[in-house]
């Protein structure tokens, strides 16, 4: 890198130059974030809570049906991370129930169409996640004993 600008060369020229000498001699080669996405800014009045809240997993609470579409979401994945498929079965009713009950008594907010979960989808992914268990082999029987091993006790 030179220390100055040459006299009479455009500074945008100049810079140019030397970033594309830089990057042909590999000096951007190992720079520490390479290949990876830029961080998202948020830099409205509320950015710093937004921030926060993503840095400690939390989320702002959702208006009525939008709030129980984010709520029908997260059933849907901790049905298919069940322990059973009855207890995935369970999470599934619950959820839309709750959704039939939004429908007859509408929410508060924008309205938002929140489909019912199809079980048998929920199911089938559940079992998919959650293979069955192979077969235990049955353990041999032990080898009979002859005539003369009982009579001799071994």
């Amino acid at each position: 890198m030179t220390d100055r600008k040459p006299v009479g060369m455009n500074f945008e020229i100049w810079i140019d130059r030397q970033i594309r000498e830089a990057a042909a001699r590999g000096e951007f080669d190992d720079l520490p974030g390479t290949g990876k996405p830029l961080p998202r800014r948020r830099d409205d009045e509320m950015g710093w809570i937004k921030r926060k809240l993503d840095e400690e997993g939390l989320e702002f609470p959702l208006p009525g049906g939008l709030g129980l579409r984010r709520e029908a979401e997260k059933v849907r994945a901790a049905a298919v991370a069940a322990r059973s498929e009855d207890q995935a079965r369970t999470l599934v009713a619950e959820m839309n129930d709750r959704i039939k009950d939004a429908v007859r008594h509408p929410m508060a907010g924008p309205p938002v169409v929140v489909p019912l979960i199809d079980e048998d989808e929920v199911v089938a992914a559940w079992r998919a996640a959650h293979p069955p268990a192979p077969p235990k082999a049955a353990a041999a029987p032990p080898p009979a004993r002859t005539w003369w091993r009982r009579l001799l006790g071994r």
